[in-house]
């Protein structure tokens, strides 16, 4: 009754919690994870042939990276609110777009799609760095995976189904959930976040920030963490349905390991007890390390289909172990005057590992067999342990006193 009786104008904005950062992560994951398996067959039917649609797949993805850098341009000169707004926007008339088949459409939608999901990934993980204490990053990222569960374990096989069905129906659903997203975010009146003064002025070059992410070896290894550990899902995700067909195993391998791993997120807050009883540097560094060890010995059983996808499985379940902890070390290290730069580039792992993984992969099957894939997922894995070890053995734990 109190506040009631205060102009708005002078009402305190509440202060957003960790549930409701994990709630805006959940809502964006329904409208995404819906079409993450549809994507592709859209593109297929209207491109033709899997020729062009690699293509665009590449073009897009170069594409997406550079706006992901250009991002902190575009945010000196609109507010964070409107910039959220806008990402959501961009979601909603791509996926409107991919709807229609259109072979001239259907690739603009993507492109939209992935640069709306990278702006509203960089403006999300700002506004946590703001709202968040350190010592509570690690139940932050755990609920929103928690979160979010439900609809990556549900949405690829629900969409699929739906497109089947009548497909524009997973098409609309998605617009649906990303109108619910915006709503949601604008009833938590996030604003702009903290403003906080810096010590310098902003560079008038949008790129100029990169010396500066250079020159910071935590920041540069959290980056690295992040684009290691998603080529290791790419690998995963691509690569596992591609060998299990040609190994002889049924067509559906691929969706049922990749639906089962989705579900082990539920298992996110367990793990994150077991992550809060050691170090960060430990849970990392152990992560990558059996993930890379679980990778390799796929490799070596290709032999036996069933034997190598389940060693797959068991290295899907160290690679969401690295989802709950693995981007801690580069949210910890970011100063809050460089909160909006810093997350445009940690954004930008899931474009260079889109970009690294099939170049690095049709390098390899040149002159190797498919199975030889997982063992360059197994390198890539084991350099992200070694540089792990070199973080400090107390990343994340809150200060005595603090």
């Amino acid at each position: 009754m109190f506040l009631r009786r205060i102009p708005r104008q002078v009402r305190p904005n509440p202060v957003p919690t960790v549930r409701g950062f994990a709630v805006l992560t959940g809502i964006e994951a329904m409208a995404r994870g819906m079409l993450v398996s549809v994507f592709p067959i859209a593109m297929y039917k209207a491109l033709g042939d899997a020729e062009t649609v690699s293509e665009v797949y590449f073009l897009i993805g170069v594409f997406s990276l550079a706006s992901t850098l250009l991002t902190p341009w575009v945010a000196r000169a609109v507010p964070r609110r409107y910039l959220f707004t806008f990402a959501g926007l961009l979601n909603i008339i791509g996926v409107a777009m991919v709807m229609t088949g259109s072979s001239a459409l259907v690739p603009l939608g993507l492109a939209s799609n992935m640069v709306g999901v990278a702006i509203l990934s960089i403006a999300l993980n700002a506004y946590v760095l703001d709202y968040v204490e350190r010592h509570n990053l690690s139940a932050c990222e755990t609920q929103r995976l928690f979160y979010s569960g439900a609809a990556w374990t549900i949405g690829p096989y629900f969409g699929i189904w739906l497109f089947d069905i009548w497909s524009p129906a997973p098409f609309l659903l998605s617009i649906g959930a990303s109108v619910v997203l915006l709503t949601v975010f604008w009833i938590m009146r996030l604003g702009d976040g903290k403003v906080i003064r810096k010590a310098r002025s902003k560079p008038t070059n949008p790129l100029a920030f990169l010396p500066r992410f250079l020159e910071q070896p935590r920041l540069l290894a959290g980056w690295l963490f992040a684009v290691l550990r998603s080529c290791g899902w790419w690998f995963y995700i691509v690569y596992l349905p591609i060998y299990a067909v040609e190994a002889g195993l049924s067509e559906q391998i691929g969706g049922i390991t990749l639906s089962f791993t989705n579900g082990l997120l539920f298992t996110a807050p367990f793990i994150l007890r077991w992550v809060q009883k050691r170090s960060i540097r430990f849970a990392v560094r152990f992560g990558f390390t059996l993930g890379a060890a679980l990778f390799t010995a796929a490799m070596l059983a290709s032999a036996v289909p069933l034997l190598t996808v389940a060693l797959l499985i068991l290295a899907s379940f160290f690679l969401i172990l690295l989802d709950v902890c693995g981007g801690l070390p580069f949210l910890m290290a970011v100063k809050p005057s460089e909160r909006t730069e810093m997350s445009a580039i940690y954004a930008t792992y899931r474009d260079v590992s889109g970009i690294l993984t099939p170049g690095a992969a049709r390098l390899v099957l040149f002159a190797g067999p498919l199975p030889a894939v997982f063992g360059v997922a197994a390198i890539g894995l084991m350099a992200a342990a070694f540089i792990a070890g070199r973080l400090h053995p107390r990343t994340g734990q809150k200060k005595l006193g603090g």
